[in-house]
């Protein structure tokens, strides 16, 4: 409860409110029926009056107003109280979310955190109106209904004393079958959501595949696994209205059927047992509101438990205790010592092995290898995007889980193969790098990326508009605004990971002369297919099965490493051929 208190102090108000504004109502609730029983009792013993009929009716018009007072302001501040709460959930939720580091990611999967912070605080969005609305409500109504028929007619309360526990029992049973059937429906709600995220981003492949029968299959497939699920759930509710009438309407008749003799042989007014029977059905009615607002907590509380799992997640990526704030990348040397690494601790198999590795700052250096080879895992653990399993990453000396996070990364400009830009103006993306950056240090560093040339051509030039992850860009577009984003960072250490494999060789060539002329201070890092890509740099290296199997400049590793050699003459006859 404390973990939501959080979001509840805020707009306490609210929360006051509202519960106390359904009093209100109930309150009315409870003097309807006896104003109306007085009118019955007058007119059957024949003594109602045109005065005393006005009376009654404005009674009744004074009652109805505040009943519908009390609602309005219950139901406003409800729903006031329940927007801000869940607002202020997925905030923190998002928060999280963006601490993540990729493990943390994948150990939940996107799709599935997307449903956690929409889906999953809806529903508890929706339990606490419900709760805010019926919290005092249903046990105001419960309570007054049973003071107030007791206080008509205690002997025919016997009924309500026999009914409300089978009432009960039966509620129990229902909530204890709806809780699972309501988490396994979240869990089905996360599935149907990946399928279709991952849909219509890789739609272009589905299309140049024509693979749509194909997806349109396994999406009926999850589809018709969530109607199942949904359907399991929600038979819990179809059960619970009819079950609950039954004995609501039997309870009545009961109820008829013994006052009828106390009105006949015993004197009791007819407004009076027309009262009783609507408390009793206002006691009965209080308790299927319990009972809906369990069913709802039931799956709320399937929501709440998937959220507050993103929200204990320790990012395994974060800060140390005592981390030096202010110290920041001032060379760019980089240093690997014995570093080894795996993507899953219980797995025996390393993806980097007994890495030592030594990069002087401003150094050009490049890394060529198979695919798969561990060449992206090793530069990521510069920036922390992964921390390894055993050795030390050294950044000027310092391990660089001494500096703090924001400003580690700062000194680090990243292109990733994954060319992502988002959806606004060019220089929207651009200014990624540096938010504070003028359009002429924007265009400058479009210029050393090769990129100037073909935004100029736009008619909005840099204002053009991009559409979600630059799809009205080609590939090669998008890799050069890729590398001026990072550009744009000024950055010590400047790491490209086959971010110019859609590039021509000559514009290629324009991008790595511009590095060595005009950013001559930066330590740059290419990950690179392309021995062409490579050939140039000060230092290559050379790794397979995630070792490094040789170090050298082109020359040098042409002369004396079989496997450089293999990649170069493979590549030479491909570009003879």
């Amino acid at each position: 409860m404390k973990r939501w208190m959080k979001y509840v102090k805020p707009y306490l108000k609210s929360f006051i409110l509202g519960p106390l504004g359904m009093i209100v109502e109930v309150v009315g609730e409870m003097f309807m029926p006896l104003v109306l029983a007085m009118i019955i009792n007058d007119a059957d013993a024949g003594v109602l009056t045109v005065g005393s009929s006005i009376g009654y009716a404005g009674a009744l018009a004074l009652i109805a107003l505040l009943m519908m007072a009390g609602g309005v302001c219950g139901a406003y501040f409800g729903a006031k109280a329940s927007v801000n709460f869940a607002a202020d959930l997925r905030s923190d939720v998002y928060s999280n979310i963006q601490k993540y580091s990729f493990a943390n990611i994948d150990k939940f999967s996107a799709s599935s955190l997307v449903t956690r912070m929409t889906n999953d605080v809806t529903q508890l969005q929706n339990f606490v109106n419900m709760l805010l609305r019926m919290a005092l409500r249903s046990p105001g109504m419960f309570i007054g209904g049973i003071v107030m028929a007791v206080m008509l007619k205690p002997s025919l309360s016997v009924v309500l004393a026999v009914t409300m526990p089978m009432m009960l029992v039966v509620i129990g049973l229902l909530i204890r079958l709806g809780f699972p059937r309501f988490e396994r429906l979240q869990k089905k709600v996360d599935k149907l959501n990946a399928t279709v995220r991952e849909n219509v981003t890789n739609v272009r492949v589905v299309k140049s595949f024509v693979r749509e029968d194909y997806e349109i299959d396994k999406f009926e497939t999850d589809n018709a696994d969530l109607k199942k699920s949904g359907m399991n759930a929600v038979k819990i509710m179809i059960y619970m209205g009819p079950v609950m009438n039954l004995f609501m309407y039997a309870t009545v008749i009961a109820i008829i059927w013994l006052g009828h003799s106390e009105v006949l042989y015993y004197g009791m007014p007819v407004g009076d047992l027309s009262a009783f029977v609507t408390y009793t059905t206002q006691i009965l009615s209080s308790l299927m509101m319990v009972t809906m607002l369990l069913m709802t907590s039931s799956r709320a509380m399937a929501s709440a438990k998937r959220i507050r799992e993103v929200l204990d997640e320790v990012p395994d990526i974060q800060d140390a205790e005592n981390v030096n704030c202010d110290r920041k990348i001032e060379a760019g040397n980089i240093e690997f010592k014995n570093v080894s690494f795996r993507y899953y601790k219980n797995s025996e198999e390393s993806v980097l092995e007994n890495i030592d590795l030594t990069i002087p700052a401003g150094s050009t250096v490049g890394i060529i290898g198979s695919t798969g080879c561990g060449k992206t895992t090793l530069v990521s653990m510069i920036p922390r995007l992964y921390d390894v399993d055993c050795g030390e990453v050294l950044v000027d000396g310092v391990n660089v889980k001494d500096y703090s996070l924001v400003n580690l990364r700062d000194g680090i400009g990243m292109v990733l193969q994954k060319n992502l830009l988002f959806a606004g103006s060019i220089a929207d993306n651009l200014r990624w790098g540096d938010m504070e950056a003028s359009d002429e240090e924007m265009k400058k560093m479009a210029r050393y990326a090769a990129a100037d040339k073909f935004v100029s051509t736009f008619n909005d030039g840099y204002d053009t508009e991009l559409d979600k992850g630059g799809t009205n860009l080609s590939g090669g577009q998008k890799q050069r605004l890729c590398i001026a984003r990072a550009l744009l960072k000024k950055p010590k250490i400047l790491i490209l990971d086959d971010s110019t494999s859609a590039v021509d060789t000559a514009t290629e060539a324009q991008i790595r002369e511009a590095f060595r002329s005009e950013i001559p201070d930066c330590t740059k890092i290419i990950i690179a297919q392309r021995i062409s890509s490579v050939k140039d740099s000060d230092m290559i290296v050379v790794m397979n099965d995630g070792k490094i199997t040789g170090i050298g400049t082109h020359d040098e590793l042409l002369e004396n490493n079989a496997e450089y050699g293999e990649i170069y003459y493979s590549q030479m006859d491909k570009k003879g051929a």
